[in-house]
């Protein structure tokens, strides 16, 4: 039976509840607070061995020892691995809240201690209290409820008229246990191959696509390069250069990308030094800085320029599948000055047998590209990317060969196995504005007039011309495969590739 409420007052010391868990549940501050226990109730027995056979073993208030007591009782019976406990809680009345009629404070008054006291109860378990220390001494435990195991409650010692205090006021409880909330994290598994699988327009591919750009050297031991703006006005020349040729671009992002080198002689002496926070402002526009690590090693950083992009309008997968009897794919691969793999040229079919080219779609591509003025860009062969990717330090553009491409794709003919593209696309509902040909370009913008007009008349010329027969020898068309120069590593004499 519990005490009566003057003796325990005369006593003075309680053992009380402490929230050391948030629960889940919101009806710890809703209408169903008054059956949970709750940080300033006063536990009037404890329970150990809820549900065991001969029944619990029931401890009741008052507790001689206080919370150590109760720690032990609770300690061996963890031992024992008598867990199953049920604590039963006092909330004295006047701790409780009525509104006072008229007033205006929220908080309202305490009833008076003549009225009843609520009782409340929950079923948990014993568990070990998360402590960030370590330490000898016996562990402390809390009590985990069994409904909610998100909500752990803890025993403390305090005086009646302390809990009378604390759960005297709602809003203050509520302020208390605002500052006690922790927002917990933690790793949770995610489906990435799954995801990456479904997701994605190109399966397993981003669809950002970057060109990173070297600070160009003004000698030939690269010792000395030009500074950073000069890098970001290469790659914004490139850029809108692309777009200009008819390249469907957008524009992302643009970033500078610190490259780590060692370095000595000549380029150790020429390099901005940062071995001081002194000489941070000398470092803002300087492409090589140097540094000396903890063996002495001169360490330079080259800061290159990473310029992201994507297509204009997502990349379309072109499936060309090959029969036999297929002695053509039926279209031809150029590049531009700036790098991009582009459909050239396509054949007009002269019998009754359509080329690869037609069954897929690739020479339907190809004329609606020519009539919105952009080029038909290959962006990926098998899944593979097949975009410039790098500007060196020569100002050199790394990107992929045409002859080696055209040569991939007959020999997938040759075995009659199917080609996968994937062709950049552009915006069908936006025409290209009209501007003078020397009027300035700050931001990217769809490809200028005079660019439109070259690429026009370089599509008269595909139409104007007779379909190539096949066997016939390769035509040559007015753009030169590389551009004025040929690839950097071969001597190609063919101006054009026809597969």
């Amino acid at each position: 039976m519990p005490m009566d409420y003057g003796k325990r007052q005369q006593g003075g010391g309680v053992v009380a509840i402490e929230c050391v868990a948030g629960g889940s549940r919101a009806e710890e501050w809703g209408t169903g607070c008054a059956e949970t226990v709750q940080t300033g109730d006063v536990v009037e027995e404890l329970l150990i061995g809820v549900g065991g056979r001969g029944g619990p073993a029931v401890h009741a208030a008052p507790f001689k020892g206080g919370r150590a007591a109760l720690q032990k009782l609770l300690h061996a019976a963890y031992k024992r691995r008598d867990t199953s406990v049920e604590v039963r809680v006092r909330r004295p009345a006047h701790a409780r809240q009525q509104l006072v009629p008229g007033e205006s404070d929220s908080s309202g008054e305490l009833l008076g201690p003549g009225s009843d006291a609520a009782a409340a109860r929950m079923q948990a378990c014993i568990v070990p209290q998360e402590t960030g220390g370590g330490g000898g001494g016996m562990a402390m435990y809390v009590l985990r409820s069994i409904r909610d195991p998100n909500y752990a409650v803890g025993l403390v010692d305090r005086s009646e008229s302390e809990c009378v205090a604390f759960r005297g006021s709602r809003s203050s409880r509520v302020v208390c246990a605002l500052s006690k909330a922790q927002l917990q994290d933690g790793y949770v598994s995610y489906p990435w191959e799954k995801k990456m699988k479904e997701v994605l327009p190109v399966p397993s591919a981003s669809s950002f696509l970057s060109l990173l750009v070297l600070p160009t050297a003004l000698d030939r031991a690269n010792s000395r390069y030009n500074s950073v703006d000069d890098t970001l006005a290469r790659a914004n020349a490139w850029f809108l250069a692309s777009q200009a040729a008819g390249v469907p671009i957008a524009f992302l992002n643009v970033q500078t990308e610190a490259l780590l080198t060692k370095i000595s002689g000549d380029m150790a002496s020429a390099t901005v030094n940062s071995g001081s926070l002194a000489d941070l402002p000398n470092l803002a526009n300087a492409s090589l800085y140097g540094f000396e690590d903890y063996h002495g090693v001169d360490i330079g950083v080259v800061k290159a320029v990473r310029l992201w992009f994507t297509a204009a309008a997502g990349e379309m997968p072109v499936e060309i599948t090959l029969e036999e009897g297929d002695t053509k794919l039926g279209f031809a691969i150029s590049r531009t000055e700036e790098g991009f793999l582009y459909i050239s040229s396509v054949m007009e079919d002269d019998s009754d047998r359509p080329t690869p080219s037609t069954r897929s779609g690739l020479r339907d591509l190809y004329r609606e590209a020519k009539r919105a003025s952009k080029l038909l860009v290959i962006s990926r062969v098998s899944c593979r990317k097949v975009l410039p990717w790098m500007v060196s330090t020569s100002g050199a553009i790394r990107c992929f060969d045409t002859v080696s491409l055209s040569q991939k794709l007959s020999l997938h003919r040759h075995a009659l196995r199917p080609i996968l593209l994937h062709v950049l696309m552009w915006d069908f509902g936006t025409d290209a504005p009209n501007r003078p040909q020397g009027a300035p370009c700050p931001t990217p913008q769809p490809s200028p007039a005079f660019a439109e007009l070259l690429r026009q008349n370089s599509f008269s010329w595909v139409d104007n011309q007779p379909a190539q027969a096949d066997g016939e020898p390769g035509m040559v068309q007015g753009r030169d495969t590389a551009g004025d120069a040929s690839f950097r590593f071969h001597n190609f004499s063919l101006p054009n590739n026809w597969v």
